[in-house]
This record gives structure tokens, sequence and C-alpha cells, in this order.
């Protein structure tokens, strides 16, 4: 059983609300600046986990996220990419190491070549990666934000299509 208020697991929990805060938004830009904050905090709640497959993909991922702020060039998400299967070929152990790493992936092509719904509806795919991988590694903090993420997501998609209407 997992301490529920370990260092880790609040690391964990800072995740939740900057996760809840960025899939709220409906402004792409937001969107982006909140993502930055939840992979900050996913970052040393890894580390403290100690899976240093998703600590590699959310480090990455803040990175990625923070360009993203800046350019859509395609070139950056080759290079984004490319650094992700480069750690995961480096550190990864077994199957279920991939998924933070393809989640990272599908989140890099989502912010550099798609906006609005489009871009969410990829996020989300990476979101049941993140639930997998959660759940694999007992993040208690990490798996409900992933779960409540993407219903949140869902939602947001839904309003921003009624809006569109």
């Amino acid at each position: 059983m997992p301490d529920w208020f370990s260092p880790a697991q609040l690391f964990g929990y800072a995740a939740f609300v900057l996760g809840v805060a960025c899939f709220l938004q409906t402004n792409d830009r937001r969107f982006k600046w909140f993502m930055t904050g939840e992979c900050l905090a996913y970052v040393v709640h890894f580390t403290l986990l100690g899976n240093p497959t998703a600590v590699a993909s959310s480090a990455i991922s803040m990175a990625r996220s923070l360009l993203s702020l800046r350019t859509r060039s395609k070139w950056v998400a080759v290079v984004v990419i490319a650094a992700n299967v480069g750690f995961g070929l480096a550190i990864a152990e077994k199957p279920s190491d991939w998924l933070p790493l393809t989640a990272s992936c599908l989140g890099t092509i989502a912010l550099f070549t798609l906006e609005g719904v489009p871009m969410r509806l990829l996020m989300l795919c990476g979101t049941g990666l993140w639930i997998a991988n959660n759940v694999i590694v007992g993040s208690i903090g990490g798996t409900a934000l992933e779960i409540v993420i993407a219903a949140i997501n869902l939602a947001t998609i839904g309003r921003m299509m009624r809006a569109r209407r």
C-alpha cells in the first residue's frame, strides 16, 4: 500500500491540479503553459517514485511544451520525438517503459502540428497511455490526474465543438 502523503505522492497531486487546469483551457497558449507546469511536477513525482522513463518523458514533454509556445516547426517536433525514442532505447527495460515515451511522442505531434479539437483528441490518446503507466508504477495522484484529465478533456472538446456551431 503506497503512502498517500509521501513527497512523491504530493508532487503527483500538484501535477493533478495543474493538469486539470491545463485541460480546462480552451485557449491553446494557456493550455501549453499549464502543461509545462504539470510536466515539471511530474518530473519530481516520477523521480521520487524511481521511474526513469517517466522522468525522461516528462522532462522532454516540459521542454516540448515550452518550445511549442515559440514555434510550430515540424523539424523541432522531429527532434523532440527523436529524443524520446533515444531515451527509450537507452533506458527502457520492459515494454511498459515505452508507455510514457509513446504518450510524449503523441503529445509532440499534437502540440506542433494540430490545434483546437484535433490537438486535444490526440492528447486524449496519450492520456490513455499515461493511465496505464501510472497504474503500473503505483502513482495515485498520476492515475487520478489522467482519469480526470480524460473526462475534462472530453468535456472541453464538447464545449469547443458546441462553440464552433
